[in-house]
């Protein structure tokens, strides 16, 4: 199988790397990649944005199997134009995609799903904006309505600096949805989906401050670890039968099936269980660097049943009894204006996964991003999972750069509760 991996980050880096241990897979390439990807696989040039460019290279390189990695394409119609050329597409249609690109439109979906979540509301007035925060708080959650690469929420027992927030995205033409807050352990749980049958693979839980012990703005994401030791034997299904059947099954109802990653993301609230926050519709990073470093089942074979209608034919998934924690290395001044082109040394470490990277003429590797490079450790418990990642971390060098250095800290300690 000759498959096209769509996308610059570590999430492609990582998908990558598993399709490129996949003895199905006899040729593999990924556009526009980076430093680290161009060691595992052939890198073409493409702007992800443009549907037909998409399409145009897939078709040029002779894809069996198009595995596309960012939300901005899958929004806007990226595979729907690769499955029309005959093409098979890992990700949803950009009708199914809204799932993410709007969160009014998910809110919809789980309503009419039964699913629980938070309550919420729209907001595109600046007049209505504060009878709307009357009707929350604290603690306050702003989002915005659109995509946001996870950095357009605010979280916050301060009602100016919610409002403050919400003013920025009305002012910027963006609805506001304001949404309960919900307490509790946060949950990722990805589900590969066919257009009726769910697949869940491990359970994860990221980290979206900058700071440790949370503090800080939220960001794409500045770690990860999986599995959840505290988790209970039966959450995955629970979640599963609760919030991720019900929507694919609505949306399908809809005429828009759903086929890809459907990620749920959610809270498991003390009063009610587990509350869904939010749904995208395409692996997580940094959660996907975790995962599928654990995953034993080749790559390509459930990537292709997802998107050929066959996941129910698939035998279980293998994976490894190990645990898995991702340390993101961000640049200096990340999540606002990072700093560019400093020299990265030890980026080419085994478990050292490149973002935002490029190799220069002169073979250096340097910076081009916020989120620099993920580090991914492994141990037969968290605890050496987390020294593992951190051991690998103490031989990267990068001027400025910063990371948190409690990742998966608390549930090493057993301090997590579900």
């Amino acid at each position: 199988m000759r498959v096209l991996v769509i996308g610059s980050g570590a999430r492609e880096h990582a998908l990558v790397l598993a399709l490129s241990k996949d003895p199905s897979v006899v040729a593999l390439a990924c556009a526009p990649g980076n430093a680290g990807i161009a060691g595992a696989a052939e890198i073409r040039g493409v702007d992800v944005a443009d549907a037909a460019a998409v399409v145009a290279l897939a078709v040029d390189w002779a894809a069996d199997l198009v595995v596309i990695g960012p939300e901005t394409p899958l929004v806007a119609g990226a595979a729907d134009a690769v499955r029309a050329a005959g093409i098979a597409c890992f990700g949803p249609s950009a009708a199914a995609a809204r799932i993410e690109g709007s969160k009014a439109f998910a809110k919809d979906v789980m309503a009419a799903a039964g699913v629980p979540t938070a309550s919420s509301e729209v907001v595109d007035n600046p007049a209505r904006l504060d009878a709307a925060l009357n009707h929350f708080g604290p603690t306050w959650v702003v989002k915005d309505d659109g995509l946001a690469a996870g950095k357009g929420v605010v979280v916050t027992a301060d009602r100016a600096v919610a409002r403050a927030h919400a003013m920025t995205l009305l002012d910027n033409g963006h609805p506001v949805l304001l949404e309960s807050f919900l307490d509790g352990p946060e949950v990722s749980l990805f589900c590969l989906v066919d257009g009726s049958s769910v697949v869940p693979l491990l359970p994860a839980q990221d980290f979206k401050r900058v700071g440790d012990g949370d503090t800080g703005p939220n960001t794409g994401g500045m770690g990860a670890y999986a599995p959840l030791p505290w988790a209970s034997p039966d959450l995955v299904d629970t979640i599963v039968t609760t919030c991720v059947q019900p929507v694919v099954d609505e949306l399908a109802r809809r005429g828009t099936p759903f086929t890809g990653l459907l990620y749920a993301g959610l809270a498991l609230t003390s009063s009610s269980g587990p509350q869904v926050i939010e749904f995208n519709c395409r692996f997580g990073d940094p959660e996907t660097q975790s995962v599928l470093s654990l995953l034993r089942t080749p790559l390509s074979t459930v990537l292709l049943a997802a998107s050929t209608g066959t996941l129910a034919a698939l035998p279980p998934l293998d994976w490894s009894p190990d645990y898995a924690v991702t340390v993101v290395v961000a640049a200096e001044g990340y999540p606002n204006r990072p700093r560019t082109g400093d020299v990265i040394g030890g980026s080419e470490a085994e478990g050292v996964l490149h973002a935002g990277t490029r190799r220069r003429e002169d073979g250096a590797i340097v910076s081009t991003g916020g989120r620099v490079l993920s580090v991914v450790g492994t141990g037969e418990s968290l605890a050496l999972a987390r020294d593992d990642a951190y051991r690998k971390i103490a031989a990267i060098h990068l001027t400025g750069s910063h990371h948190r250095t409690d990742i998966a800290l608390k549930a090493a300690n057993g301090a997590i509760t579900p």
